[in-house]
């Protein structure tokens, strides 16, 4: 058996993707040498770990192709453009063939690839066709090829999970054409990765497509189901007997964040069955794929965890989020985020932040805070009655009005999450930073809505978040520039000794 090289180089195209941008920290994680392909290569300066090159370089451009692919002895192949507006199965396919023919000049030892499930011997729709022939276009260079062959992948930010989360959030009831009933064998985002990194430890000599998938066979439909007991919510499915693939997609650009286009390729993919046939992979990895409710439940705890770490100041201004009227939306949540800029130091600008609520009020619209608790106890809530413990003194789990601390740091971020009764979650954040003795502050209300209600509910009292929230911004940064700092500041941006809390507008 060829012996594999020490510390063999790996070459990463698609590390911005979905699938590749999660597969790069977990071969980071395992200790690979890696080198990204990217045609921005900028993106990833300052993300990567300290054994990971990003390199420009484009599989359109097959000139930029053959530095990237030198010394490289596996690499991963995530290239896909149905999101272009082009033809995508003849960009598809020049790609594939550019870089099969890089890998043959480089002498690379191993492909790995991640396609489409689908019986090749049935009709198949273009978009699997179009990720089963670049399998094969890739088996023509003298590299092995592992070949992945997938059905619904379940995760946060991927489209298949997108389009049913979006589906079984907005709409009560839904008319449902054929393809809502097609079986499909859905398999968590987890386990994608799993396989994708430990082919990078088989021998050399092994080529051969593994069809994988999770254990449950079940139909879109099902699916939705799924997901709507996970988030409380009660769904009905009416079937119709005809819906084309045209008039799902334009239905799906209506109702779901997805460009037409897409969902159009989407949904024509869906009247294929994308089963698995054998259990080849069981042979080979290690990997036992967890079941579809499984999946959607580990897919929702890690976007919590995803979200309760997001610096919303790097997120928001990276541009790729899709915008909705009422906010940007990251996953289910809708985010409204502002910033201003004062000139103080930090200590100073996040010293009304930390004294918010209680005595001190909202610093605009108090009188409306006070309204909206006076309505959640009608409503059996917790309403404004319980102030805060202290007028200056935080401590995670503290209570103040309507709201529960989160998260704090001193002197720098503060995240409330709301007790009032809403339907969904909400969160209300503030955070800081200085430069140069100027105060960034940014504020950012969060909403995870439940269902159309949810929905209904941001999209009503928006227009009044606008009018609150740009107010309280604008109290805040008035009260922190009517205060000096102080020797007897402490670390917090708290006074060392009682003050006299600052006024509610």
């Amino acid at each position: 058996m060829p012996t594999e090289p020490l510390d063999p180089l790996l070459l990463l195209t698609g590390a911005s993707g979905y699938v590749g941008g999660r597969l790069l920290p977990l071969l980071e994680q395992q200790g690979h040498r890696i080198r990204c392909l990217s045609r921005r290569p900028e993106r990833f300066t300052g993300q990567v770990g300290p054994r990971t090159e990003v390199t420009r370089g484009d599989a359109l451009e097959p000139a930029s192709l053959d530095a990237a692919l030198q010394g490289v002895h596996t690499a991963y192949y995530l290239v896909h453009s149905m999101g272009d507006g082009r033809d995508f199965e003849a960009l598809d396919r020049q790609a594939a063939t550019n870089f099969a023919a890089a890998c043959n000049r480089q002498n690379v030892k191993r492909i790995i690839y991640l396609g489409g499930l689908g019986n090749p011997d049935h009709h198949l729709s273009k978009h699997l066709r179009s990720r089963q022939e670049i399998g094969n276009i890739l088996r023509t260079s003298s590299a092995a090829v592992i070949e992945f062959r997938a059905s619904i992948i379940i995760g946060s930010g991927s489209l298949s999970f997108e389009m049913i989360r979006a589906l079984v959030e907005r709409l009560p009831i839904m008319i449902c054409p054929r393809w809502v009933r097609i079986l499909a064998q859905p398999i968590a985002i987890e386990d994608v990765l799993a396989y994708l990194s430990e082919a990078a430890r088989l021998p050399d000599e092994i080529q051969q497509i593994f069809e994988i998938g999770g254990p449950d066979q079940l139909s879109y439909g099902e699916i939705m189901h799924l997901y709507a007991q996970q988030r409380g919510l009660t769904r009905w499915m009416i079937p119709v007997p005809l819906l084309t693939p045209y008039l799902s997609s334009l239905w799906l650009g209506l109702v779901t964040p997805l460009y037409a286009r897409v969902g159009r390729k989407l949904v024509d993919s869906l009247r294929n069955p994308t089963l698995v046939s054998n259990n080849l992979a069981d042979r080979f990895f290690n990997v036992r794929p967890r079941s579809a409710e499984a999946a959607i439940q580990r897919a929702l705890v890690n976007e919590d965890q995803e979200f309760a770490a997001t610096r919303w100041s790097d997120a928001l201004s990276a541009g790729s989020q899709p915008k909705s009227w009422g906010g940007v939306r990251f996953g289910s949540r809708l985010v409204d985020s502002r910033t201003t800029t004062i000139p103080v130091p930090a200590a100073v600008a996040f010293r009304p932040i930390q004294r918010i609520g209680g005595e001190t009020g909202w610093y605009y619209g108090t009188w409306l805070w006070q309204v909206r608790g006076f309505l959640d106890l009608l409503v059996g809530g917790v309403g404004v009655r319980r102030g805060r413990r202290h007028a200056e003194e935080i401590r995670v789990g503290d209570a103040l009005d309507f709201w529960r601390v989160e998260a704090f740091e001193p002197g720098r971020s503060l995240r409330l999450q709301a007790e009032m009764k809403v339907p969904g979650r909400a969160w209300l954040e503030f955070e800081v930073t200085e430069v140069d003795g100027q105060s960034t502050i940014r504020q950012t209300a969060i909403f995870d809505p439940v269902g159309l209600w949810g929905l209904c509910y941001w999209y009503a009292l928006f227009p009044l978040h606008e009018f609150v929230f740009a107010g309280m911004l604008r109290g805040i940064c008035r009260a922190a520039r009517e205060q000096k700092p102080s020797s007897n500041t402490t670390a917090s941006g708290a006074p060392s000794t009682p003050s006299v809390p600052l006024p509610a507008e």
